[in-house]
């Protein structure tokens, strides 16, 4: 036997374990690189994954629980809530984009104009497995910048909150001060963002 052959072959077969051992982690590594979820995918490829959660059903108002993380963030002029989007179903579901947001009265009725889009994060979509939570940041404006005249200022009772894209309606009670009368932005709210907003650390 070729003595410089064998050992030529011993060290290929080894140089190839250890390719191989080096590159077993890395791929792992870019499979699981994909968007950030809240629920976790499998050990699939990004392009599996993908399609994993274009087959999903979008959250619905039936599927969800919405709250507000208190108390809020003051700043200058507003303060900022989290608002939280729960699953309350037992399947993954996906919300993707705005939520549509007003204000409501002792009554039920809306106050004022609904609320304005935040570019303050980029749209993504967001997986919620059971029991997951993903949020939307809020912006109150204080209405005592507008005029009295313009805004009719008066106390909200609740929050109406349509998931993105679903036209039936979540309300939960919330007060704070609101405007009366169409015209005034007073409500700001982001895309949805991954995980539960945590009042005064989340933005």
């Amino acid at each position: 036997m070729n003595l410089t052959s064998r050992t030529a072959r011993r060290v290929s077969a080894v140089a190839g374990a250890i390719g191989a051992a080096i590159l077993i982690p890395a791929v792992a590594l870019a499979a699981t690189g994909h968007p950030a979820h809240t629920s976790a995918a499998g050990a699939a490829g990004a392009t599996d994954s993908i399609s994993a959660h274009a087959a999903l059903p979008k959250c619905t108002t039936a599927n969800l629980r919405v709250w507000a993380g208190v108390p809020g963030d003051g700043s200058a002029g507003a303060v900022g809530y989290q608002l939280e989007l729960s699953n309350i179903s037992r399947h993954d579901c996906t919300l993707l984009g705005f939520p549509g947001v007003s204000a409501t009265g002792a009554g039920g009725a809306q106050l004022g104009s609904a609320a304005s889009r935040a570019g303050s994060h980029r749209v993504t979509q967001v997986v919620l497995g059971p029991g997951g939570t993903a949020h939307v940041e809020l912006g109150v404006t204080d209405v005592s910048v507008f005029s009295s005249g313009a805004c009719h200022p008066v106390s909200a009772a609740g929050l109406k909150v349509f998931p993105p894209n679903d036209f039936t309606a979540a309300r939960f009670a919330f007060s704070f001060r609101a405007c009366a009368r169409r015209g005034p932005v007073y409500l700001h709210v982001s895309a949805v963002i991954p995980g539960t907003g945590i009042p005064g650390f989340s933005n």
